[in-house]
């Protein structure tokens, strides 16, 4: 006999569409043989009632074995074997037609018996273990209902234990019942065979044994046919004897393996630690829809993941719909004010957010780490399981070395024998260590135990501080508001460049080296891993605003400042070597050399994030110009009103040499005598007094000349 199509015990506790829709089929195939066994005993019945009628009944019985092919089987409808030998029994039974017997008896004992026992044990059966695996099924999705409704602000143990109870007997009782289930409809394969060849072949016999007819090739042909057939049979019965002895081994062993899986949560974590390196995952979870403007409603959907999609599928449907692209997309665990383990699945675009709740925190927790896995893409290379392990292991081991930062730290001092140094290499994620950064060591980057900042806070409250103490000093009031009361020059709203990028904020840490060019990549390496290894998947979502003056982190909500970073404070500004949409800077603050800072910050951009550098790069070249032409202007103007002081200092001599010429001429007027003769004396005096005006004058050049 060819293979036996079988239910997979092994999938009943699952509970997935899949096993739902096997199931139909073969409950659409019990339907169809108890159709045809209906038809086979009604034909069989005629003949031990009518004997007159035997011709008749045989005919008919004969026509039904004729359409055995025709029946539409969704299982063993393609049995060649047995469509063959059926249709030798309705070639010898139509041959048959026209003998009468009267074999009330032994038609009774050998043909009736086995297809009535059948018909009213073993259907019946069936029907009445699906009407208790439907009431079963019923009870579990009440009570998996009323579990995933317990209120988290209201904690009452004595109604968590109820339910969980509840859920444990109600989830227990489905798995028994649909093993039950699977087992006789796999049996019932069996006993289809068996339920139509016995009857016939005893039947047959019952007919030979009457009418000892025949001559003897029709006995001696028909007597091979019937022991192969007899055998046949025997080996179905045994098979299907090993077969249910090997299932009622595989529900005993099954019953014993899954209690602890019947509680919706594992009360020991520590026995089935989080699995972080799934690429793929299914199973049931609860989906938020939206029902109005502000209230919602939860269905218990089949979730499963296929490449990069998110697929649901609800029982009875034949295959999943897409829910969302799971490429570059964002999940985090979120807080829901009804639902407990809840988690948030973001589209790359940002325009669909799905919500979606799991049984237990570990579930939860799976899910988070699958849906991050696959929106690195790790599941398109060879061995995706592999390297999403030594991801996650290359996250623990970077956010939780061994030895810790201060004993390497400690470990890496100078020695009175000698300085020895670090020689691990450096490198970030996703990329290989690059040169430079093997040969720097790692507290030359960032500072060891340097905290990290997951959260955008204002430093209003330090420039507040700094702005007390100078106003102390300077005995000036201070503004509350983080403003200084100087006239400080405002930003340009006339500026050059103006471009707005979405961005969320990943983290920012403290850093010592703001020469290398490896500095970025490592705080994105250690920002990455921390939030990895501690399951921080919240973002803050803001704009960057670049400008020729500042970088601004605005709320795109209420549209308020949140940092604003001066453009000449930014040191250096790249993005990731593989996933581009990671970028960061580093921010030196201004102070003494106590007080100064240096500070990176990593973002994740919804673009490119080379085009943010090369924004920030193209500001600080525009605001490099434009202070170039600002002092080249000033220069013009001084060099402008030296040149106007050297005039007006030329103007004042030359109105001194008139002035002292006109007073020449006045005194030579005013000492002239009367008479128009004059002695030599008088001529003496004159010449005198004029070369005393003339080296007046001329002192008077020099001194102009000096001050010019």
């Amino acid at each position: 006999m060819p293979g036996i199509e079988k239910l997979p015990l092994e999938e009943t506790l699952e509970d997935s569409p899949q096993t739902r829709s096997l199931l139909g089929v073969f409950e659409e195939d019990t339907a169809a043989i108890s159709n045809y066994c209906t038809q086979l005993y009604q034909a069989m019945q005629r003949i031990y009632d009518a004997q007159n009628e035997l011709s008749a009944a045989t005919h008919l019985t004969s026509r039904l074995l004729k359409e055995y092919d025709k029946q539409r089987f969704p299982l063993g409808g393609d049995d060649e074997v047995m469509s063959s030998t059926l249709q030798q029994f309705a070639k010898v039974i139509d041959e048959l037609s026209s003998c009468h017997a009267v074999l009330s008896t032994q038609l009774a004992d050998a043909m009736m018996f086995p297809i009535t026992q059948f018909k009213e044990r073993d259907l019946k059966e069936i029907l009445t273990l699906k009407e208790v695996f439907q009431i079963a099924s019923d009870d579990h999705d009440t009570a998996i209902n009323r579990y995933s409704r317990l209120s988290k602000r209201r904690d009452n143990d004595k109604l968590r234990a109820e339910v969980v109870e509840d859920v444990y007997t109600s989830r227990k009782k489905q798995h028994q019942t649909m093993m039950h289930y699977f087992c006789s409809l796999n049996t019932l394969q069996y006993k289809k065979k068996t339920a139509l060849l016995e009857p016939l072949l005893g039947y047959m016999q019952a007919q030979i044994s009457f009418f000892k007819l025949g001559s003897e090739n029709l006995t001696q042909q028909w007597e091979d046919f019937l022991s192969t057939i007899g055998t046949s049979v025997q080996n179905v019965r045994r098979e299907m004897e090993e077969e249910v002895g090997q299932m009622q081994e595989t529900i005993q062993q099954m019953e014993q393996s899954c209690d602890p899986l019947y509680a919706p949560c594992d009360p020991d974590p520590t026995h089935s630690p989080v699995c972080r390196s799934l690429t793929r995952k299914q199973g049931y979870l609860y989906i938020r829809n939206k029902t109005g403007l502000v209230s919602s409603s939860w269905e218990r959907q089949y979730f499963f993941t296929q490449g990069g999609n998110l697929m649901q599928q609800g029982r009875g449907e034949v295959a999943g719909g897409l829910v969302t692209d799971l490429d570059n997309c964002s999940v985090m665990a979120v807080d829901c004010d009804d639902r407990r383990f809840c988690f948030q699945v973001t589209s790359f675009d940002g325009k669909k957010v799905v919500t979606l709740q799991a049984e237990s925190r570990k579930d939860c927790e799976e899910w988070i780490a699958t849906i991050n896995n696959i929106s690195k893409r790790i599941y398109l290379s060879e061995n995706a399981e592999e390297l999403a392990a030594r991801v996650n292991q290359t996250a623990l081991e970077a956010v939780t070395p061994s030895p810790s930062f201060q004993q390497r730290h400690e470990s890496m001092r100078p020695s009175s024998k000698g300085r020895t140094g670090r020689t691990s290499s450096i490198s970030s994620v996703g990329s290989e260590p690059s040169p430079a950064l093997s040969v720097l060591s790692l507290d030359a980057l960032v500072a060891p135990e340097t905290p990290i900042q997951f959260d955008i806070i204002s430093p209003v409250s330090e420039e507040n501080s700094g702005q007390s103490k100078t106003a102390a000093h300077s005995g000036r009031r201070s503004n509350p508001f983080g403003e200084s009361g100087e006239n400080t020059p405002e930003e340009s709203e006339d500026s050059i460049l103006h471009q707005l990028f979405i961005v969320r904020f990943l983290g920012s840490m403290e850093v010592r080296n703001t020469e290398s060019a490896d500095v970025i990549s490592e705080t994105m390496r250690q920002i990455l891993a921390a939030r990895a290894i501690h399951n921080i998947f919240r973002m803050t979502e803001s704009h960057l605003l670049v400008t020729c003056d500042c970088l601004k982190l605005i709320d795109p909500q209420t549209q308020v400042t949140r940092l604003r970073f001066p453009l000449s404070s930014v040191v250096q500004s790249s993005s990731h070597q593989d996933n581009k949409r990671l970028f960061g800077f580093v921010l030196q603050t201004a102070g003494g050399r106590s007080d100064s800072r240096t500070v990176c910050y990593i973002f994740e951009s919804n673009n490119d994030g080379e085009k943010i550098c090369d924004s920030i790069g193209l500001a600080k070249q525009i605001a490099l110009h434009s202070d170039m032409d600002r002092k080249k202007a000033e220069k013009r103007k001084e060099q402008d009103k030296a040149k106007e002081k050297q005039q007006e200092e030329l103007s004042k001599q030359k109105q001194i040499e008139k002035d002292l010429e006109e007073q020449s001429r006045l005194i030579a007027a005013s000492s002239r005598p009367p008479n128009p003769p004059a002695s030599d004396g008088q001529f003496l005096v004159l010449s005198s007094s004029q070369s005393e005006d003339s080296d007046a004058g001329e002192e008077g050049k020099k001194r102009g000349e000096s001050e010019a």
